[in-house]
């Protein structure tokens, strides 16, 4: 994958890198890493339920919005209900799994699009209009904003990337990893409120109670410093890309390399983009009658809300599938791609044919991940690691520095953010707010902590379909070819964001409205 190269010539980071690629890359086929993680699990977690491993801490019920005291025990899956959960729980466990259903619902649309040329045209038209230097922070940009539509980037974006790089003529596993490091990386900021923002501002809310009842912080609290993260983490992810991950990759001498050199677009490419447009239009017209006008099916029917906490942000990848489709088959219906409508299910058809793969891997991950929270080992460890801090005899700017080394450490094994932010708001919110510190402050450290990692855990739920994604073009690709492009993105944007949200403490900022 990484071209050749002088080993004498090489920096020491390029050396670790291709190191860890190599060690990465000669463990087994992901299915088999995850039956053994399962084994693991299986037997660590009856050593603890063995050695009466329990935990007691306070939590806030994301649904009640009451503090609740619990006490976690570990639980072993050898025992006769752990036999039974695992018997019974086989397919509830993969269909509980939303990354498939999302995945799913937009490679419906996605394929129809690719099929039919569009999304080739788009990105050449793409290519064509942008200076070269700009096309890595625009793809960053939009990697880091795609959160707005929950976790459709990982299937919409990373691909798009890679193929806009293949473009371009630059390797497009350096925009598989620009597209992942921007979509994963940055999940938790966005310039625009996302329905995670709602739930996280609840659950923070609650945690501000148990101190002072009169307090409480809304939706826009940690917005200014949100929005000024965008922009620096595109300048970081994309000078990392175009600093360490393209030198280290070289060119590209794949065979798709041809493919991707492209002239002019036709008159049929032209007329497939007008009807593409008319197509577009068509879809917003009748998702902003949804949702726009007071009292429209796609408001909250409580709030009226659209944004935030809504049907049409909740379901924001049903719009996003019919924009690709529509499109998509209006563009080949112009360029003459497509020809009846027996060929838009076959594209459909194919789209979701060439998943098997990716679902095989789905199906033991979901029960890895579901006997892995059976076990109540994640909570252990975050309860025991938040003890650990808290004890800390330290001032509050370091407490909320220790506090993102922690989450970002614990990320990697315990992924939801929610889940987590449940269990660490009763201990820290309380803490800091006694302490001086706004709770938008403790809130927004929990996005910096949460994020990076997420593009090099392979318990992402999106982490293997990555490694398809580079397999399209280094069929060598493997767990410890996206570690290893990502593991820079991780560190520097741990690092420079941790930098940025301590100044922003320091010089006293305001976190948001």
């Amino acid at each position: 994958m990484v071209a050749e190269s002088n080993p004498a010539s090489q920096s020491i980071t390029q050396r670790v890198l291709d190191l860890v690629e190599r060690v990465g890359n000669k463990v087994p086929h992901p299915v088999l890493i995850f039956l053994i993680l399962i084994a693991i699990v299986l037997v660590v977690a009856h050593v603890l339920y063995l050695a009466g491993v329990s935990v007691s801490y306070q939590v806030i019920n994301p649904e009640t919005h009451e503090l609740e005291t619990a006490t976690t025990a570990a639980r072993t899956l050898l025992s006769a209900s752990g036999v039974r959960d695992m018997y019974t729980g086989l397919v509830p466990n993969l269909m509980g799994f939303s990354a498939i259903g999302l995945l799913v619902v937009a490679m419906v649309g996605v394929g129809v699009a690719e099929e039919a040329g569009l999304i080739n045209t788009l990105i050449r038209t793409l290519v064509a209009v942008s200076p070269g230097w700009a096309l890595t922070y625009i793809l960053a940009l939009v990697g880091i904003l795609s959160s707005i539509a929950a976790d459709a980037g990982y299937v919409v974006l990373i691909p798009l990337a890679g193929a806009a790089y293949l473009s371009l003529g630059r390797h497009p596993l350096a925009g598989i990893a620009l597209g992942f490091a921007a979509v994963a990386g940055a999940f938790n900021v966005n310039m625009l409120i996302k329905p995670l923002d709602a739930v996280l501002t609840e659950i923070t809310n609650d945690a501000i109670h148990m101190v002072d009842p009169t307090r409480s912080i809304d939706l826009t609290a940690g917005l200014w410093f949100s929005i000024a993260s965008v922009p620096f983490l595109t300048v970081v992810i994309a000078l990392i890309t175009d600093r360490l991950i393209s030198p280290r990759l070289g060119k590209y001498e794949g065979a798709a390399a041809e493919e991707s050199e492209g002239a002019s677009l036709g008159a049929k490419e032209w007329r497939g983009l007008r009807y593409a447009a008319l197509g577009l239009l068509g879809v917003l017209v009748v998702f902003g009658l949804l949702s726009l006008p007071e009292g429209a099916p796609l408001r909250n029917p409580e709030t009226g809300a659209l944004i935030g906490n809504s049907p049409f942000m909740n379901g924001l990848i049903v719009p996003i599938m019919f924009v690709f489709l529509v499109s998509g088959a209006a563009y080949g219906w112009g360029a003459g791609t497509i020809k009846s409508s027996a060929d838009v299910i076959g594209a459909m058809t194919k789209a979701v044919s060439g998943l098997g793969g990716t679902i095989l891997l789905f199906l033991v991950i979901s029960q890895f991940i579901a006997y892995f929270n059976y076990s109540n080992i994640p909570t252990i460890m975050a309860v025991e690691m938040a003890d650990t801090l808290t004890r800390a005899s330290i001032g509050p700017i370091w407490l909320l520095l220790g506090f993102i080394v922690v989450v970002t450490a614990l990320n990697l094994v315990f992924t939801p953010a929610i889940a987590k932010w449940a269990i660490f708001a009763p201990v820290f919110v309380p803490l800091l707010v006694t302490l001086g510190v706004d709770p938008a402050a403790v809130l927004s450290a929990y996005r910096v902590g949460d994020s990076p990692t997420n593009s090099i855990t392979p318990l992402n739920a999106y982490f293997a379909l990555v490694v398809g994604f580079a397999q399209r073009y280094d069929k060598n690709a493997g767990i410890g070819t996206i570690v290893a492009l990502l593991l820079p993105y991780a560190i520097g944007m741990s690092v420079l964001w941790t930098a940025l949200f301590a100044a922003w403490y320091l010089l006293g900022l305001p976190w948001g409205f």
